[in-house]
């Protein structure tokens, strides 16, 4: 047992998370040598919160609900972290990365990190954007990459030096999305009336220009030219861009769309689907996308753009089908293909399971975290 005393503290600083499956996932398997805390910058209290106080991780939440909040929130995080003094702050999303590293410096916090989870959004939707990353960058003492895109952002676009730089993918609890009770994913087909019609093709994408919804939307409708009886779940359905996706959906019977604004149990969503597609408009549109891994962890066959870590792993017709950006003609072929080729579906299924599970098991990316924490320098 380690001495309370020799613990190496972490707090770890989250500005508007509801729910997240990976944080749960870092506060159980934390090894037992850190003693974790975090700092929840919500309006409100969440899942999240309830999961880490019945695990007995230490929480502070401070009210959060966007500018208004953030000098507040500065004051409040400046004094909490003056009282606790970790070794080590983590800080996690742009909020939490502007008010948490601003805070634990001023504190004299000297181990600083950030995982960046977006790559060129900034850059190409909002410049003004760019002054707060790059700030950000300059606040932190190390930050994690998750992904070739996000390597791109840090290195080419934004100058920053590759000492200060470490990659960690991100790590899953790959069970969690394979082994699916049947009465979770039945529940799931009742409660959205899923399955009504077939081939079921699902998305899980909130509605943002750069997702790539509205390429989906013309090649399903060509699909149902062959298969009329098919159905286009799109969870996930809420976001800047959604007004732009029930035009196209006008286009397409009421009944053969399904609109999910949000499910809790994603791992249960995606077995009700027969095919899954996400497609980013661009190689760094996705920091790194989840959805990749889950959906075939899950095993459903996959149709894809190379964005985020996609472009790391994902092979054209071995663990999915690879399409081109913002080509509706491209998505409708693979849909096609994988319908009419029964040993392709089975074989990138195989393929697509065996690859992520051998490169995101939540234990690496433990692991890793735990090695970064231990190189940090003594106080």
């Amino acid at each position: 047992m380690v001495n309370e005393m020799n613990k190496t503290k972490v707090c770890y600083i989250v500005s508007n998370i509801h729910k997240s499956l990976a944080f749960e996932w870092i506060a159980s398997g934390l090894d037992k040598r850190f003693q974790l805390e975090f700092i929840l910058l919500n309006p409100s209290s969440s899942p999240l919160e309830e999961f880490l106080k019945n695990l007995g991780v230490p929480i502070k939440r401070i009210t959060y609900r966007g500018k208004k909040d953030f000098i507040s929130a500065c004051f409040k995080t400046v004094s909490y972290l003056s009282s606790s003094r970790p070794k080590i702050v983590h800080a996690h999303l742009l909020d939490a990365q502007l008010v948490g590293l601003g805070a634990a410096r001023l504190v004299g916090i000297r181990s600083r990190i950030y995982t960046r989870h977006t790559s060129n959004f900034h850059h190409v939707y909002h410049p003004k954007g760019v002054l707060l990353d790059r700030l950000s960058n300059r606040l932190a003492t190390q930050i994690i990459s998750i992904s070739q895109a996000t390597d791109i952002t840090l290195f080419q676009l934004e100058q920053v030096p590759k000492s200060k730089v470490k990659k960690i993918p991100h790590g899953f609890d790959l069970k969690v999305f394979s082994d699916v009770p049947f009465e979770r994913i039945n529940l799931l087909k009742k409660k959205w009336n899923i399955g009504e019609g077939r081939p079921v093709v699902g998305v899980i994408a909130r509605q943002i220009e750069w997702k790539g919804v509205q390429f989906i939307i013309p090649a399903f409708a060509k699909l149902m030219n062959e298969y009329p009886n098919a159905q286009l779940v799109l969870a996930n359905a809420t976001g800047p861009y959604h007004q732009n996706i029930l035009e196209l959906l006008k286009y397409i019977p009421r009944d053969r769309v399904v609109l999910i604004p949000f499910e809790e149990d994603i791992a249960a969503l995606y077995p009700t689907f027969d095919l899954y597609v996400h497609v980013p408009t661009d190689p760094l549109s996705e920091a790194f996308g989840q959805t990749y891994v889950e959906s075939l962890a899950a095993g459903v066959p996959s149709v894809f753009t190379l964005s985020g870590v996609a472009a790391e792993f994902i092979e054209a017709d071995k663990n999915a089908v690879v399409v081109n950006y913002k080509n509706e003609d491209s998505i409708y072929h693979a849909l096609t293909r994988l319908l009419n080729d029964d040993n392709l579906r089975k074989n990138i299924v195989v393929n697509g399971r065996r690859d992520v599970f051998s490169r995101f098991q939540m234990k690496d990316m433990i692991y890793a975290l735990e090695k970064l924490y231990d190189e940090q320098p003594i106080v």
